[in-house]
Formats: C-alpha cells, structure tokens, sequence
C-alpha cells in the first residue's frame, strides 16, 4: 500500500471520513476494523496548504502537529484569529452543547451549515442568528459574556462524558433554556437576524449510541507503535475503537499528521502511550 499521511477527519454531508495526502479519502463506517502503524519522526503539516520549508520535527503529543512559524501562519488567516474583517459572506451565529454544563457560542460561515458543529463533535446545537461576519463576531463575544460561556469547551472534557449523555429531551432543554437567556441579552438582534430555536442532535450521527464505556485515550504516537481496533462512533476529530482486549480506545486523529502510516494487524494489540480516561483532564 505505501505510505499514507493523514490530513484528519472530514465530514461531508453528515458522515466522517479520513482524508489522506494526494487526495484519497476513506470513509469511516462503524464496525469497519482501523489498523495502522506510525514509522519514524513526526514532522510539521505546514501551514495553509503548503508544506512546511524546514520539515521541522514536532512533539508526538501536539494537536496541532505544525511548529511555531507555520501554526503563526495557518491562525493568521482564520475567522477565529480576527485579521479578515472584510469576508462579504453571511455568517451563523450558534449555540453548542457537548455534555452537561459544555455549552458554548461560536461562529461559522453560513455556506458551511452544521459542518463546524460536527467538526468540532457538538452533540447538540441551534442556530441563534445571521448576518455580516463583523457583526456576527461582535455578538459571540457580547454573548460569552453575558452568559458566561466559553468560546471552546476542550475535547478531553467532550469526550469524558459521551458514553454517559443524558437523554435526547435534555440535551434540548437545556440548549433551549440558553438559547432564550441569548435573545434576553439586549442590542445584539439590532444588527443580526434572529433565528429560531431549532435543536439539532448528532448522538446517532456520531454513533454515541453505541458506547458504553471509556477507557483510555492515545496521547501521542511513537516510531512502530499501533493503532488498531474496530470504530465505535466519531465525533469531531476523535475515533473511539474498540481494542483487542476490549478497552474503548479514544484516538484524537489531529495526532495523526505528520507521520508516516502503515497497514498494522486488525487483531495487533495497541502500542502507543495512552492515558486512562480519568486522567484526561490534566494531559489535554
């Protein structure tokens, strides 16, 4: 088969997919065995499309996986990073739930429908509003306030607790309940237009339905170490595998770029440092 080198986890039209250097796509069906195995240094992913000048080698435990000069680059021209104010196109201001108390506001353009939720592995959401990208980024920041929520709920928190969401209803309820606390904050529905409450749920997109428990989670790959074992559910970058000795393996697939990948065993036992899911807090 070759060498692959991953490009992370992509969703179109509401299912994951692994993209890989030169174009190839695999799809990612649950139940389908994932097997591969790391081969030599990680080097940086580049920045924007373009491979990094000086292959610089970077920490097996970075998700970012670039070194310093290209991930300067790669955020410089993000919405997120503040330095495109002239973007004509309309943007979605939305509210994000990803486990009990994990809500978040945050913006995405709107040609992308829900695609930043599921990148990013909200189980819930609603849109809030529409409108130009300045005043969009000026109402997630009144709202962050306001509410006192956060711009991002880190992903060892996200993924702590998918194997033990509440029910359907109250995931709903609750993004509902901040919802109508958003359109009490005054002065923002002056220049965005309101949109309706209208929760949308991934729980069965991302196959949370199936998992039962959690186990450990890859902290970073290692020169011959593996990665193997049949795919639970997929939410935003993160694959949840079940391993050969029955452990609920969470492979966060930003760890992926920048190594050399080769076919492993389905049945090889796992071989690259994990961290046992109650510890996750203090390593991610």
């Amino acid at each position: 088969m070759g060498v692959w080198r991953s490009k992370g986890v992509s969703w179109r039209d509401g299912a994951p997919a692994l993209r890989w250097a030169g174009g190839r796509v695999s799809p990612l069906a649950y139940g389908r065995e994932i097997a591969f195995r790391a081969v030599g240094e990680r080097h940086c992913a580049g920045a924007r499309g373009n491979v990094c000048p000086t292959a610089a080698v970077v920490p097996a435990r970075s998700t970012g996986g670039r070194c310093a000069e290209c991930a300067r680059l790669d955020r410089a021209h993000s919405v997120a990073a503040d330095t495109i104010a002239d973007d004509p196109r309309p943007y979605r201001v939305y509210l994000a739930w990803s486990g009990p108390g994990m809500v978040k506001v945050g913006i995405t353009a709107e040609e992308r429908g829900d695609a930043r939720l599921l990148e990013q592995g909200a189980v819930a959401f609603s849109w809030l509003g529409r409108g130009p990208l300045m005043a969009a980024r000026r109402t997630e920041e009144v709202l962050r306030h306001a509410l006192a929520v956060p711009d991002r709920v880190p992903y060892a928190r996200k993924r702590a607790v998918r194997h033990t969401l509440p029910p359907a209803a109250e995931r709903a309820r609750e993004v509902g309940e901040l919802y109508g606390r958003a359109t009490g904050v005054p002065a923002w529905a002056e220049t965005l237009e309101v949109l309706p409450c209208e929760v949308h749920d991934h729980a069965r997109l991302f196959g949370l339905d199936a998992l039962t428990s959690y186990d450990a989670a890859v902290t970073g790959l290692v020169d011959g170490g593996v990665v193997a074992g049949r795919l639970l559910a997929a939410a935003g970058p993160d694959l949840h595998l079940l391993d050969r000795a029955g452990r609920t393996v969470v492979l966060d697939t930003r760890l992926l770029t920048g190594w050399d990948l080769h076919r492993a065993a389905p049945d090889e036992a796992v071989t690259v440092p994990l961290a046992c899911g109650e510890s996750q807090g203090a390593l991610f």
